[in-house]
């Protein structure tokens, strides 16, 4: 019965295998990356919702420019009216009866209309200022997406180079074990040991072709992980070299992910934001002035004749000032004098988080480096004491189950070391990550590195025309300043939060 089970597994085994075989090419991490660069739809996704962003500038920036307008109307209109009859002589007889009187009036008629806005009060300038700090934190947004895929494409790279190690070293324990119990099976027969020996061999058999399964099925995961964030299924993956730029010090690591963290950096971009619509909100107090002109012409569709138009121009400049809005101003600066402050406190947010997450991931990286060294001595360590077991059993100093715990020490000892390294590799990934320096151009200096700035240069000055600088020079004459957020008045900042970040370094002892 134990025989059929295992032939069915190894059935089964060989099926799977096939189905996970791995195309013959090498792939290095290199190539792995480019191509996510490349294809990821998570990057590309937000990619083009950051083109979509860029927008934000020419939109805000069209307030400086004309509008310029045509309208064309043609009426026609019929009066059917009774008109009364008449006494001419006075007699009180009517000498022309009533009767009903049609009259028909048409028009056809066109107007150009041209409105530049010449003063709105700084209204134009922030929001321009605000659109212009939104594409900046968009860019940094992206950044940190970019960030997370190249760390989940490193992750899923090692991953899957782990589960490769892992299955070997469950293959190599199933020969072992097959072999260990062709041997037990032999000496049973002459009489060297008992049936209980056998059947310990036959359980640790049963246990690794159990282990081996699952180990192939963690490897179709990873592999099938590998798929989704790469673009393809994994080949022959080659070792990883080593990431550029690991810092070995923790107060380093700390000041450059306070400074290059991309979360932390788009917080302050968005506070500039939030300031720069305080300040807009607040030009609502102030007076628009704006320029526009007309010319339009009718004239009458029957006997259509152009000598026949009236011709209209009208030219003006017209001057706004808001009085009383019902608190509708008033509250809308409030608004955004309260989006600023929460704005403010998103940065000491991001500031914790920074630090949160270069601490970890460095106590990680020192962790899995103290464990990797602990593993190859540990490998070492047990592969001997495996071989004198096995020889000491030769003699009879060892029973069977000592062989097989030997056995096992050194395949646990083996599995512990493949997942040390793929730990130590993940956590670096990670501490770069936290410190905003893993980046497509740093891990593959080949690649061929998107640049956010190409499109927003491009799309900027959309519909733009030669008065533009004097229109936005005149509108940030008298514009409101753009106060920081925990200066203005009634501000309720935590000034607590204002602190110094307290450091803590990971112990690298």
């Amino acid at each position: 019965m134990f025989k059929r089970s295992r032939a069915l597994a190894s059935v089964a085994l060989i099926a799977v295998t096939a189905g996970l075989a791995a195309p013959a090419w090498a792939e290095t991490l290199q190539e792995a990356i480019a191509l996510a660069y490349r294809t990821n739809p998570t990057l590309q996704g937000q990619r083009a919702q950051q083109r979509a962003l860029d927008e934000a500038v020419p939109q805000a920036r069209a307030g400086l420019r004309p509008t310029l307008t045509v309208s064309g109307s043609a009426s026609y209109r019929n009066t059917d009216a009774r008109e009364p009859g008449i006494d001419l002589n006075g007699d009180g007889i009517v000498d022309i009866p009533s009767s009903r009187n049609s009259t028909d009036t048409d028009s056809v008629g066109a107007t150009i209309g041209v409105d530049q806005t010449l003063y709105s009060g700084g209204r134009i300038a922030r929001g321009i200022d605000a659109a212009e700090a939104s594409v900046l934190s968009g860019r940094e947004g992206l950044r940190s997406i970019e960030q997370q895929v190249l760390a989940a494409v490193i992750q899923a790279y090692v991953d899957v180079q782990r589960d490769v190690e892992i299955l070997r070293i469950r293959e190599a324990n199933l020969a072992v074990l097959r072999r260990q119990l062709d041997e037990s099976n032999a000496r049973f027969e002459v009489g060297e040991i008992t049936r209980t020996d056998v059947s310990q061999s036959e359980a640790r058999l049963a246990q690794s072709e159990a282990d081996l399964a699952g180990s192939q099925a963690q490897l179709s995961v990873s592999r099938a992980t590998y798929a989704a964030v790469v673009g393809q299924a994994p080949a022959n993956l080659e070792d990883p070299p080593a990431l550029p730029g690991v810092p070995t010090d923790f107060d380093a690591a700390l000041d450059i992910g306070l400074a290059e963290n991309p979360g932390l950096l788009a917080a302050e971009y968005q506070l500039r934001e939030a300031e720069a619509r305080h300040a807009q909100a607040r030009s609502a107090y102030l007076p628009s002035v704006g320029l526009s002109s007309s010319y339009g012409g009718s004239t009458p569709i029957s006997g259509f004749d152009l000598s026949d138009r009236t011709n209209t121009f009208q030219a003006g400049v017209s001057v706004s000032v808001p009085l009383f809005t019902g608190g509708l101003n008033s509250s809308r600066v409030a608004q955004a004098l309260e989006q600023a402050n929460a704005a403010k406190i998103e940065i000491d947010r991001q500031k914790r988080s920074v630090l949160q997450g270069v601490s970890s991931a460095y106590a990680q990286v020192v962790s899995n480096r103290s464990q990797l060294e602990a593993g190859v001595a540990g490998v070492s360590a047990a592969r001997v004491a495996a071989e004198g077991v096995r020889q000491e059993q030769q003699v009879g100093l060892r029973t069977t189950l000592d062989v097989l715990n030997g056995e096992l020490e050194l395949r646990n000892a083996e599995i512990n070391l493949a997942v040390a390294k793929r730990n130590l590799y993940v956590a670096q990934a990670s501490l770069l990550t936290s410190m905003g320096r893993l980046s497509g151009e740093d891990l593959n200096p080949g690649i061929e590195v998107y640049d956010p700035a190409v499109n927003a240069d491009r799309v900027r000055l959309r519909g733009a025309v030669p008065w533009d600088g004097l229109v936005e020079t005149l509108d940030r004459i008298a514009a409101p300043l753009i106060t920081p957020a925990n200066e203005t008045e009634n501000a309720p900042i935590d000034t607590q939060l204002d602190g110094e970040i307290v450091r803590t370094a990971p112990n690298s002892n």
